[in-house]
């Protein structure tokens, strides 16, 4: 069954940064062919799958995501993993899972006016965690995975910071996540809630950011088309409207040009606050005092 090669991909890529992405695809694929044996796998048995996704509002490049699980897991049944006696798991060549159009979309980063309409929507949790990332720049993933134990003090600057290992992050070097006076009170307000994870849900890691209820409160907000990555896209278009040098853009993103552990090292990072508190400069901000300072 496709569970139980399932089952074997995880294994096979517990140790992987993807990992917890990967169990995310093969969890919602589980209800629609988690039962059927391998063979009978094939672009008809997953069009119910594809259909259902497409009309919560998924984008066909996430749903490729999961169709290209569902690819790797047959090839490897069918070239790599072996039963007892030496067959293949899937003894046929696998067939060729068709792949989506993909239309990459343009940037949509938020008006402070769209911000606050999509804030209305959210439920508090997320309110925190969308709060946090456009004052942070920070991924989905290094959002909901953000460690206690990567925190670091900096007395020069009077806060601290959290230094993201390679192994978590995206271009596989160490970032330094610089916190602005809207982070650092969201992160001060997650002090005592989980002793692993800086942000949680009912006493339990989150999985994501993009979930029903992020949806739905998009769709309410006549928010559609906007992205979990589109509040990354936020900070950036606002340290750029601020007036923030691309030098200085570069280390508060995290791009894997930019030397983040050496303005790490150097306590340049009070100097790095302060270019991210620019983005503060609006009346806006009083979304961070209803939300945080309740």
């Amino acid at each position: 069954m496709f569970a139980d090669g399932a089952a074997r991909y995880l294994t096979a890529s517990s140790a992987l940064r993807s990992a917890e992405t990967c169990a995310f695809h093969v969890r919602i694929l589980l209800p629609y062919i988690g039962t059927l044996p391998l063979e009978k796998i094939h672009d008809g048995t997953l069009e119910m799958f594809v259909e259902d996704r497409l009309s919560e509002g998924v984008s066909p490049t996430t749903v490729n995501r999961s169709l290209e699980v569902v690819r790797t897991v047959l090839m490897r049944c069918a070239r790599v993993w072996r039963d007892d006696d030496g067959r293949p798991w899937l003894e046929q060549q696998p067939p060729l899972i068709t792949m989506l159009p993909e239309r990459r979309k343009p940037p949509h980063p938020l008006s402070w006016e769209e911000q606050d309409r999509l804030m209305e929507e959210l439920p508090r949790h997320l309110q925190e965690l969308v709060l946090f990332a456009v004052n942070s720049g920070a991924r989905d993933e290094n959002i909901v995975g953000l460690r206690w134990a990567w925190e670091q003090q900096v007395p020069e600057a009077g806060r601290s910071v959290f230094v993201i290992p390679p192994a978590d992050y995206k271009t596989g070097v160490a970032h330094v996540l610089i916190l602005n006076d809207a982070a650092w009170s969201i992160v001060q307000s997650m002090r005592g809630r989980h002793p692993v994870y800086v942000f949680s849900f009912r006493g339990h890691r989150m999985a994501r950011l993009h979930n029903s209820a992020w949806r739905k409160a998009r769709e309410r907000a006549g928010l559609r088309d906007v992205r979990i990555h589109d509040l990354r896209h936020t900070y950036a278009s606002r340290l750029r409207l601020a007036g923030v040098a691309q030098e200085d853009r570069n280390a508060l993103m995290g791009h894997k040009s930019a030397s983040i552990p050496e303005h790490y090292a150097s306590a340049d990072v009070g100097r790095l606050i302060e270019l991210s508190n620019r983005v503060l400069n609006r009346g806006g901000t009083r979304t961070l005092l209803r939300v945080v300072g309740e």
